[in-house]
């Protein structure tokens, strides 16, 4: 089976790995990111990028439709100003979307790129050991964990790295926050990653027990289906109240995440409806150093029997992302300060609500207390 995964045109488990590996020096400069293409090469990578539609494409009849399509611009020279890779990548990815209205196609410059012709195989332990410093590097995706006053937890994922590197990331993160009274899931920069990631971070938010049924991914390849469930095996369990935070950038992986919160009634979604891409991707050679992102699947929640391409995620509380988080926050501290029976804490929910609501920041004191 394919090991299906998100794509985005930014994803940053995708695109910062993919440009790390195109901006070295190659042989003779053929393969470089502007290495000039002749219209015979434009050609021939077309009709490899037709190829690879028509038998992975999710939709058939959409790859049938584009591959037509893509073959009578090139057959008319309508690829003729993009003489280089750089410039035929970037038309190619264009067409593909305006095409499809699919926002996970992508054409990219990737040298190094080798199509595994059996994908299950297992990565040697070098490739394992590049993978892992190059997810430690990006910090496993989470962009920063922070207990806010009013002991508010809130964390950041930019994307679902590969499930065996980030998993012991997301326990430990979670497993700080364990002792806040809410949490703020921000995914407003997330582009997506592992389905099964986005798998292992929301198995922390069900209680040992209560197994839920997240999400499917049909293939089109395989002509399969593959069904995410909680992990019961998770250590750490957060049962308090969760607000998630959403935004046009939201994408992919990020917007399952964001959806299966919704479709559990796990969580309050805040901000603006996301991008709109469900259909997971996977990676094929099209010749001189270039790489198609080709969408081979579709996700179907269990719960909806659909999924968010097109239409995005829609939030339960609309709210200009860059204020979604204040207004999650907000709402979180009028809920504790209404169900608060301590005269103390009382009183300190009152004034971190009257500054929040202001936005105002908390400013640090570092004179001696007395």
């Amino acid at each position: 089976m394919i090991k299906q995964r998100y794509g985005f045109p930014v994803s940053i488990f995708t695109l910062l790995i993919a440009l790390s590996l195109s901006t070295g020096a190659f042989a003779d400069g053929e393969l470089g990111p502007k290495a000039p293409l002749s219209t015979g090469e434009r050609h021939d990578i077309v009709q490899a990028l037709e190829r690879n539609l028509q038998a992975n494409y999710v939709f058939p009849d959409v790859a049938e439709r584009v591959a037509k399509a893509l073959d009578g611009k090139s057959s008319k020279g309508g690829y003729a100003a993009a003489d280089n890779t750089e410039a035929f990548a970037d038309a190619l990815s264009q067409d593909l979307r305006n095409l499809s209205t699919d926002l996970h196609f992508r054409v990219y410059h990737d040298p190094e790129f080798r199509q595994d012709s059996t994908p299950d195989s297992i990565p040697t332990a070098q490739e394992m050991e590049k993978q892992r410093a190059e997810v430690l590097q990006l910090g496993f995706g989470i962009q920063r964990v922070e207990r806010l006053p009013g002991n508010v937890g809130y964390i950041e994922l930019r994307g679902f790295g590969p499930t065996e590197f980030v998993a012991p990331a997301y326990t430990s993160a979670l497993g700080l926050l364990a002792g806040t009274d809410a949490l703020i899931v921000d995914l407003r920069r997330n582009g997506g990653g592992q389905p099964s990631s986005v798998q292992y971070l929301m198995s922390h938010f069900f209680a040992q027990g209560d197994e839920r049924h997240l999400n499917d991914i049909y293939t089109r390849p395989t002509n399969s289906t593959q069904q995410y469930w909680t992990i019961p095996s998770v250590g750490v369990r957060y049962l308090k109240p969760v607000y998630v935070l959403t935004s046009a950038r939201t994408f992919s992986g990020g917007e399952e995440c964001a959806y299966d919160f919704q479709t559990q009634k796990r969580a309050t979604l805040v901000g603006e409806p996301t991008g709109g891409g469900a259909n997971p991707v996977d990676h094929f050679a099209i010749g001189h150093g270039l790489v198609a992102s080709i969408p081979t699947g579709r996700a179907i929640n269990p719960v909806t029997h659909a999924n968010w391409e097109h239409v995005g995620v829609k939030p339960d509380i609309v709210a200009p992302a860059a204020q979604a988080q204040q207004v999650a926050y907000v709402a979180i501290l009028r809920s504790l300060l209404a169900a608060s029976g301590d005269p103390e804490r009382h009183d300190d929910l009152q004034k971190t609500l009257a500054r929040v609501e202001k936005g105002e920041p908390e400013q640090p004191v570092y004179t001696m207390r007395h």
